[in-house]
């Protein structure tokens, strides 16, 4: 199977250079002194079709996070941490001025860079509107404002050279994966919308259309989702549009009579029909076009979460089933690739990029991998410092002997979505990296067995991994769990683990990654990252409330070499022995014969 492409074959420093005087020149057609270009696309996409990847195209960044204001005499991109070493690789620093995302970011930049007088254009269909208010705040206090625009000057400049939208085929998600069909799921929302006192509901995020209809597509890169919108009312009929194009002939007949099927020209017309209604919109998935045209039609909007969003996380019992079935798939696929490295990888010490075609080929040999579930994360010596770095032509490394290599890699499969990470001995390592991979270690395992309360956050458990870390004066900079979709995004909300707060309370079903490391700049790079689902704990005796606990999903042995069995404590040492013995287990009669041999001894009792 042949991965589909993303701009990252393609995108080039130049771009800037050369793209830059063409928006410009767009812009001025408009009488504009700016333009926001932001990463998401209509969609609130994390990963972009090519056709909406406009900040790739204007700057050569392909970062799944980012932004860029063009301003008549000057410009900057903005990115956060992840990217910092990318985005100097792909950003001509000629155009674009380097900005943290983060750190002040883009109202920071507007408040500065602004002059009295300025009109910087937007456009209504890419920014949510709580951005917007931001930028709009930033824009005023330097005397300029922000337009919206009917036609994105940034799209008119790049013109015919624009790859077309796509047009992957829409199918049906069977029973057998989704657990639940699209009828049922719709009268429980519609139930729920009613019960908020809400008509109807737009939704317009490609993941929402995926779990509510049960349907697939190939929009999206590295997600199996299908680009449209939908209207869903209280009574569990919807309308939903979808490019004609792309509905294959049997999908009408499986949605059935309560569903139309409209192309999305036919948008405009259906929210304007909404007059009158009380309509719920989720701010962080659908951008600012949707309440300003359902505020023009005469809707009254209630601003919510998406009503898909809880019931999406909270995977039924055929789902988890689907996603033990994929992890144990994927787990050997992995073994395979860990094999390679412990053995021929330790003499030829593969690059960055070897190691990711390699590993790709082996989850390719199963037959059932779709896509990956993102683009491999591959970090030799000094580059696995950067946490979510991922290789290109122009930043591959070698391994050495005596490093590390992080890789942090997932497949879509129809039955489930995985992401695991393991970090790989090149030689004989150092005492301070074995020292610290078991300080990542004991944090992972601890999230892993913790047993807690009905009604925890995942903000409440997130010290739990980093604790052996504090203990030494370290720490990580990222979160350490984000929920993954049943054959859909490999990042989903609305629960995850990490510092920052999160009303959300972790519920059965929810899957969700266990992902602790450490960062040495300049160095080297740790992580060990496994999904699991939140599941009804076994009653503890004496206990007076009823728990939740996890069942890890991911199946793959941890490098035994990196471990400092001293640090381990007797509870620690046992559960890692137990799940070495279960990677033994299930991953073993997968394999063949050398790499199952191999395996007998890296899954091998401490």
């Amino acid at each position: 199977m042949a991965m589909r492409q993303t701009f990252e074959d393609s995108a080039d420093p130049s771009f800037g250079r050369l793209h830059t005087p063409l928006i410009r020149e767009a812009m001025a057609d408009q009488a504009l002194d700016g333009f926001l270009v932001p990463h998401e696309d209509e969609h609130q996409n994390e990963y972009l079709p090519a056709a909406n990847d406009r900040l790739a195209w204007a700057t050569g960044f392909t970062g799944s996070a980012g932004a860029a204001v063009i301003l008549r005499d000057k410009a900057a991109v903005f990115v956060d941490g992840r990217y910092t070493i990318q985005v100097r690789d792909q950003v001509d620093q000629a155009v674009f001025e380097i900005r943290d995302l983060v750190d002040g970011g883009v109202p920071a930049y507007l408040r500065e860079a602004l002059r009295p007088g300025w009109t910087v254009g937007y456009d209504p269909r890419l920014h949510s509107p709580d951005a917007l208010a931001a930028l709009g705040d930033a824009a005023a206090k330097a005397g300029a404002a922000l337009k919206p625009v009917d036609a994105n000057p940034l799209d008119a400049a790049w013109g015919g050279a624009r790859p077309a939208q796509p047009k992957s085929p829409i199918t049906s998600h069977p029973l057998q994966y989704a657990g639940e069909d699209s009828s049922s799921k719709r009268a429980r929302l519609g139930a729920g919308l009613a019960a908020q006192q809400a008509e109807a509901a737009v939704l317009t995020a490609p993941a929402s259309l995926a779990w509510l209809f049960n349907i697939r597509g190939g929009d999206v890169i590295r997600s199996p989702l299908p680009l449209g919108q939908a209207i869903l009312n209280a009574d569990g009929t919807a309308r939903l549009f979808l490019d004609p194009d792309k509905v294959t002939p049997d999908l009408p007949a499986r949605l059935g009579n309560e569903v139309t099927l409209e192309a999305p020209a036919a948008l405009d017309s259906a929210l304007a029909d909404l007059k009158g209604r009380t309509v719920l919109v989720d701010p962080a998935q659908s951008s600012a076009w949707y309440f300003e045209t359902l505020a023009v039609a005469g809707a009254k909007v209630i601003r919510g979460p998406d009503p898909t969003a809880l019931p999406r996380a909270c995977k039924n019992p055929t789902e988890i089933e689907g996603a033990r079935r994929a992890h144990a798939r994927d787990g050997a696929a992995l073994s395979q690739f860990l094999h390679w490295l412990a053995t021929e990888g330790q003499t030829s010490l593969p690059d960055e990029l070897e190691a990711v075609t390699r590993l790709e080929a082996f989850r390719e040999a199963t037959g059932a991998l779709r896509d990956l579930s993102f683009d491999t994360i591959a970090g030799a010596t000094a580059n696995g410092a950067i946490c979510h770095y991922h290789p290109t032509r122009r930043l591959n490394r070698r391994t050495e002997p005596g490093s590390l290599l992080l890789i942090d890699s997932g497949g879509q499969y129809l039955d489930g979505t995985t992401d695991v990470t393991r970090t790989v001995a090149m030689g004989e390592p150092s005492a301070e990296m074995a020292e610290r991979f078991t300080l990542v270690l004991k944090g992972n395992l601890a999230l892993a067995r913790v047993r807690f309360p009905v009604g925890t956050t995942g903000p409440a458990l997130d010290a739990l991994a980093r604790l052996p870390l504090w203990s030494a004066g370290l720490d990580y900079d990222h979160g350490t769990g984000h929920g993954v979709g049943s054959y859909l995004g490999v990042h989903e909300g609305p629960h995850r683990i990490a510092k920052v707060q999160n009303s959300v309370a972790l519920r059965p079903g929810m899957i969700v990654s266990n992902e602790p490391g450490f960062y040495k700049e300049g160095a080297y790079g740790i992580r060990i990252e496994n999904l699991q689902f939140v599941t009804e704990a076994t009653p503890i005796p004496g206990g007076e409330r009823p728990m939740l606990g996890f069942e890890t999903l991911t199946l793959a042995p941890i490098d035994r070499r990196l471990i400092v069995k001293a640090m381990l404590t007797d509870e620690e040492r046992c559960q890692l022995d137990a799940y070495h013995a279960r990677v033994l287990e299930v991953i073993g009669p997968k394999v063949p014969a050398a790499v199952r041999s191999w395996l007998a001894e890296a899954c091998a009792p401490l």
